[in-house]
């Protein structure tokens, strides 16, 4: 059994080394700069990972750190995505990823096929699973015309003004809220502005949600041949309009300014300041729905796919849903390279996953096994 260290031991960093020590025989370490949630992990694990205090921001020091273990899950914050995947590929280590980086890991992708290296990147709940669905979509309709997929982390219990808290880095929420989107309408890319299009939805056990556009597409983009296709994120209503007055106001802008004789970066210090409003308390519940929908034609009937999953926090493990359902689609990934049942070289989203039964199969009874089921329907339309 291979030996995996966690760049990360956030939320999600933290499950999945929960997740991993499960294995007997396995050997564990997280990497993070925070004492503190590195003394959470030891703590949640009764010392079974070992815990390593560097800054997962300087690539040659990680570098120097995994290279005695087997494989490498990363639980990064957005920013350090494409660097450590780049510096993981130098190592000849495999790789599986959850971060939301901006850049596009798959350019990286001939640089893994020379090393001999599996990089599962995007590998979350979505984009993740996500785009395991859509590739799931595009491959039983014949032909997909659409693709749509909407997606939220918020709390069970939402408290004005903002409804909401952050599952993940606020960081990447606000880069969420930034970040251009890509939608591809009638066969072509269009960019849309992040937080754009603003529609209510219900849905059953949650109720009224807003959805708008975001830049969750990513790779399929440019791997999946639809005429339409989007993804939105989901809020409850009126997060969505503080956050639009924030990002016209200034308040997210990385141009740093002067504030009495100091410079400043907007975007840093409204993300330290939203940190203590967005954590979420120790025990305060959280949940994640997500809902993707292909139509097409199968064998010249009209259909709807539906992929529904609505997921809650986990009380008695302590663990939130996104971290959750994030999470547990990266440790099952790297399983299945270390099995040998992904053992192509390259970097991988998850779509491409989505012609193999067996990985399918394997990533769906291992969520449902953990507790977070996605219920399929198909129906004529």
């Amino acid at each position: 059994m291979q030996s995996m260290i966690i760049l990360g031991a956030g939320m999600v960093g933290g499950v999945m080394a929960e997740d991993l020590i499960a294995d007997e025989g396995r050997e564990v370490a997280i990497i993070d700069v925070s004492a503190e949630r590195l003394a959470r992990v030891e703590s949640r694990t009764s010392g079974a990972v070992h815990t390593i205090q560097a800054d997962c921001g300087d690539t040659s020091l990680i570098k120097s750190i995994v290279k005695d273990y087997d494989m490498v899950l990363g639980a990064l914050p957005s920013r350090f995505g494409f660097a450590t995947l780049d510096a993981i590929l130098d190592l000849g280590k495999h790789y599986c990823d959850i971060s939301f980086m901006p850049e596009d890991a798959w350019e990286l992708d001939q640089k893994a096929v020379a090393a001999g290296v599996i990089a599962v990147v995007d590998c979350g709940v979505a984009p993740g699973m996500s785009n395991l669905q859509a590739g799931l979509a595009a491959r039983f309709l014949d032909p997909c015309h659409s693709i749509d997929i909407m997606v939220g982390g918020i709390p069970r219990d939402p408290k004005p003004p903002w409804n909401y808290k952050a599952g993940f880095s606020p960081f990447d929420v606000v880069e969420e809220y930034l970040r251009p989107s890509r939608i591809i309408e009638n066969g072509k890319m269009v960019i849309k502005d992040a937080l754009s299009e603003p529609e209510l939805l219900e849905f059953e056990g949650v109720g009224t949600l807003e959805a708008f556009n975001t830049d969750g597409l990513r790779s399929l983009a440019e791997t999946i041949k639809v005429p339409m296709m989007r993804e939105r994120t989901m809020r409850y209503p009126g997060h969505r309009d503080l956050a639009l007055a924030m990002r016209e106001t200034g308040l997210f802008d990385e141009t740093p300014i002067e504030v009495n004789g100091a410079m400043v970066t907007p975007r840093e210090v409204t993300c330290r300041q939203l940190f203590k409003t967005w954590s979420y308390d120790q025990g305060e519940a959280d949940l994640t729905v997500m809902r993707v929908i292909g139509e097409g034609e199968i064998d010249g009937v009209a259909t709807r796919l539906t992929w529904d999953l609505l997921d809650f926090y986990d009380p008695e493990k302590d663990q939130t849903s996104m971290s959750r359902t994030t999470a547990f689609p990266c440790t099952l990934c790297a399983r299945m390279v270390e099995q040998g049942l992904i053992d192509e070289p390259g970097v991988y989203s998850m779509e491409r996953l989505a012609h193999r039964d067996d990985v399918v199969g394997n990533l769906l009874e291992g969520m449902q096994a953990r507790g977070v089921t996605y219920r399929e329907k198909r129906e004529a339309l």
